[in-house]
């Protein structure tokens, strides 16, 4: 017992400074008033009841903290606390699952309970794990729909209860007996099904829809398998939906801007999702794991949020797993799921710039046995802009359908549909080595200027469990998209005189993609050695036809002093019509292994084969180009104590050098992206609030450049760097104050190039510094119970405007701002950006593209939920 008690008091002795930091900061907050100073003390003792730091014996008798010395006083009288110690785990199977029996010398106290991904996790303070065989327990697949139960000390004088289910969150009851506690866990409808002649009737006591932590603690985007963030020995970032809600984000711009590294990037004019990772330009847009357009094109399209689950980016090379992609790594959009239970909620938005938007969200069961579940996302938006002569209208809607076969299997359908049509904008331009001294809202192309978009995609997701340790997934997903444009686009702009070359055009396009994935994972030992297998393959078949109109110069246009108007060309010659074919085929294999409790590694490898037919119609020639390429990655985590995970790894990515040959006029080899990285991932308070420290070294090969030779074709002897340092915290502080941030130092540049893509310059807006930090804070009881405010900053640092490095965009910070209601089931908030309506400018690509940021503007949210 007093080896026991010596190990709480160390760890309570570490925690200390942390501790004193954080209730400095907490102090802070304590001054909005005294209804609110009064209500987070009472939050702030019971977080620190959770974390071992108040005696049991006198709680009865202690007062709220209202001083930083009281609350140092209290966490100096908790290294003497009692510890109850937990000295024997049963796991019982019931007709409804199982029951968690915790064996005690004495009583415990009540555990915290949260949710997070498909994790039910207890804490209880004053407790330590005493086992005759060691400090863990551990069982994996105990009962259908229970992937693992994981019984661990945690720092603090704690024990973690941590119950993990195979699709979703399990319910678990607590309740206090003689000498222990039991959990009586239910694996959630979909997972376990009733017989025929019985029913089960389940009590869901916490649904992702009302989970609101800023902390998810794992992912499937980085392995496809469900495993927790800090075993993943590469960097990866979750962005939850109530990080989304809380900042009113109304597009993935707005959302990723949470994550260090991840930066706006060309957007196709305003119509289109683009970004920047690790400083090379990422048009890699997951849904679900299914990639959209590989290329920023006339077929990227906004994503909407109203049906995100939340967004998870993967920093680095992806393609072990996920094919032909660009190496800085990708942005997975996980999306909402049927639940068990009925679940309604309506909300609708209206703002600045003529902005309003209804949406819906329902769910539920469609059976008695609740085998058979829905959800339904609908949205519509109708708004103006801060830019001149724009007019926005966009519709989505998106079904899903979950059928519980049996107890093993499991089938998915679900479909999407979206209707957009916005301006085609390519914004201001550039002047000298700055941008036009010209109002942000000024046009540059004619009124009547849009880009047009439908897409509907479906598919299905078929799960089957072979045995407790075996499982396949086969999935499905089929997307039709429909674009037309016209728009006078820039050409060049005359300093001297101001005036704009222009020219006219217009584009229509289909795409039709298919992707059909098959996985194989399961779970075995060698020796002592356990092991999670991962055996895929997947098949991709992209079409994509499309053609142009043109007629340049046309119409110019003077920035300074614009004249609108002009005449639409009638049937302008055909300039381009081109016809796309790719198929391409990946399989991978991967292996999870733990070595020791504390060591695990991370081992897969991919091998892909393309075949790209590209035709061109106007003059009847193809050009059929195939590459093949394997990409390894290797990866260690080691965990010296329970809260730090110390990680490195290796990986590489391939793309296709689509449309550049060599002077024997064959295709160039693929691009090649490399990595190496290392970091760190540590609980800062254990269960609340995490962060991950990275240093990584990105390399891009093969990058075509001009042939010295003969300038009219190429070499693959291009070479791109980015070295860069990035730090992510999110979580909890103290309950009701939440946080997520981040910095990013990327340094990235041309070291191997040409006359276009010259030596030593910088990536178009990729900064060399940025950062974000957002907080909220929720008052926990009193009258003022459910009023809840946050601020944020968005830092950008100073960025070259074009690859020829021939202009500059400034940096700038930017300040939102939220206040927010909450009561019983209605939620009201209003949402600013840009509280003090700096003029700034997000990304520009080349000298006559340069995007604007939004000025001062606020949207306003009612919402109800039953």
């Amino acid at each position: 017992m007093k080896g026991l008690m010596g190990r709480v008091v160390a760890r309570s002795s570490q925690l200390k400074t942390l501790w004193g930091l954080t209730l400095l900061s907490g102090a802070m907050l304590l001054s909005v008033g005294q209804e609110g100073r009064a209500a987070e003390n009472t939050e702030a003792e019971a977080v620190s009841k959770r974390s071992q730091q108040v005696a049991r014996s006198d709680r009865e008798k202690r007062q709220p903290a209202t001083t930083v010395k009281e609350w140092m006083a209290q966490i100096e009288e908790a290294e003497v606390a009692e510890v109850t110690e937990i000295t024997g785990v049963e796991v019982n199977a019931t007709e409804t699952g199982l029951d968690l029996v915790l064996q005690t010398t004495g009583n415990l106290e009540t555990p915290a309970t949260f949710v997070a991904g498909n994790t039910f996790t207890a804490e209880i303070a004053n407790a330590v794990l005493a086992l005759p065989e060691g400090e863990t327990f551990e069982r994996v697949n105990p009962v259908a729909g229970v992937a693992q139960i994981r019984v661990t000390n945690v720092p603090g004088g704690q024990v973690r209860v941590e119950i993990v289910g195979m699709d979703a969150p399990p319910v678990a009851e607590v309740t206090a007996v003689e000498a222990g506690l039991v959990l009586a866990v239910t694996p959630r409808a979909g997972d376990v099904v009733a017989s025929e002649d019985e029913e089960v009737e389940i009590t869901v006591t916490a649904d992702r829809e009302q989970t609101n932590s800023y902390r998810v603690p794992n992912s499937s985007t980085a392995t496809k398998t469900d495993t927790p963030l800090r075993d993943i020995p590469q960097s990866i970032q979750l962005v939850p939906q109530q990080v989304i809600r809380d900042q009113g984000a109304n597009q993935l711009k707005d959302v990723v801007r949470n994550v260090s590294g991840v930066i706006r990037a060309d957007d196709f004019a305003g119509t289109g999702d683009g970004f920047a990772i690790r400083g090379f330009q990422s048009p890699n847009i997951l849904r679900d794991g299914f990639r959209g357009s590989q290329f920023v094109s006339a077929f990227s399209s906004l994503a909407e949020p109203a049906n995100v689950e939340q967004v998870e980016v993967l920093k680095g090379p992806a393609s072990v797993l996920y094919g032909t992609l660009e190496p800085g790594g990708i942005i997975n959009i996980v999306t909402k799921k049927p639940l068990s239970d009925p679940y309604y909620s309506a909300e609708f938005s209206v703002g600045s710039f003529s902005f309003y938007q209804p949406q819906f969200d329902l769910s539920g069961p469609l059976n008695r046995k609740k085998s058979l579940l829905y959800r339904l996302n609908g949205v519509y938006e109708n708004s103006s802009s801060f830019r001149d002569f724009t007019q926005i209208e966009r519709y989505f809607i998106a079904p899903v359908l979950s059928w519980q076969i049996s107890d093993q299997t499991k089938l998915t359908f679900n479909l999407n549909y979206v209707n957009d049509e916005r301006p085609f904008d390519n914004g201001l331009v550039a002047f000298g080595d700055g941008v036009a001294d010209l109002p942000i809202s000024r046009r540059l192309g004619e009124p009547g200027d849009f880009r047009r978009y439908k897409n509907l995609g479906l598919g299905y997701l078929l799960e089957h469990s072979f045995s407790a340790d075996w499982k396949i997934r086969n999935t499905f997903r089929a997307d039709f998209s429909d674009v037309e444009t016209q728009a006078f686009r820039p050409r060049g702009l005359d300093e001297t005189t101001g005036i704009l070359e222009r020219e006219f055009r217009t584009t229509e396009g289909q795409r039709r993609s298919f992707s059909l994935q098959t996985d194989l994972t399961g779970q075995f030992k060698t020796g002592s050695i356990d092991h999670q297998l991962l055996l895929g393959i997947e098949l991709n078949r992209i079409q994509e036809d499309e053609s142009g109109r043109r007629i340049r110069p046309f119409a110019p246009i003077d920035i300074f002093n614009p004249v609108y108007g002009a005449p639409i060309p009638a049937n302008p010659p055909v300039f381009f019509d081109t016809a796309v074919r790719l198929d391409a085929l990946g399989i991978y294999l991967q292996d999870q292994i733990t070595l020791l409790e504390n060591l695990k590694a991370l081992v897969g490898g991919r091998f892909d084969a393309i075949r790209n037919e590209t035709t061109d119609n106007l003059f009847a020639e193809t050009v059929t180009q195939t590459d093949t390429a394997f990409s390894p990655r290797v990866g260690i985590v080691y965990q010296p104590i329970e809260p730090v995970s110390l990680y490195a790894s290796y990986s590489r990515s391939f793309a296709p050098n689509v449309g550049f040959v060599d002077l024997d006029n064959n295709p160039l080899p693929p691009e090649r992206g490399t990595q190496f990285e290392a970091g760190i991932k540590a609980e800062l308070i254990p269960g609340r609030l995490s962060s991950t420290l990275a240093i990584y070294d990105l390399t891009k090969t093969n990058v075509a450049i001009t042939d010295p030779r003969d300038e009219d074709f190429s070499i693959a002897a291009g070479k791109i760097k980015s070295q860069g340092i990035e730090l992510d915290v999110s979580g909890e502080i103290l309950s009701g104050w939440k946080i997520i941030g981040s910095y990013a130092y990327t340094n990235a540049r041309v070291t191997e190039g040409d006359e276009f893509l010259p030596t030593g310059n910088r990536p178009a807006s990729i900064p060399r510094h940025s950062a974000s930090l957002w907080s909220t804070y929720e008052i926990q009881s009193g009258t003022l119970q459910g009023l809840g405010f946050g601020a944020g900053l968005f830092y950008v640092g100073e960025r070259q405007g074009d690859f020829e490095n021939t202009f500059r965009l400034p940096g700038y910070v930017r300040t939102d701002a939220a206040l927010f209601y909450r009561h019983d089931n209605w939620r009201v908030s209003l949402n600013i950006q840009n509280l003090f309506d700096i003029r700034y400018f997000e990304v520009a690509e080349f000298r006559e593209n340069v995007q604007p940021g939004t000025p001062l503007s606020l949207v306003g949210k009612v919402s109800i939920q039953f």
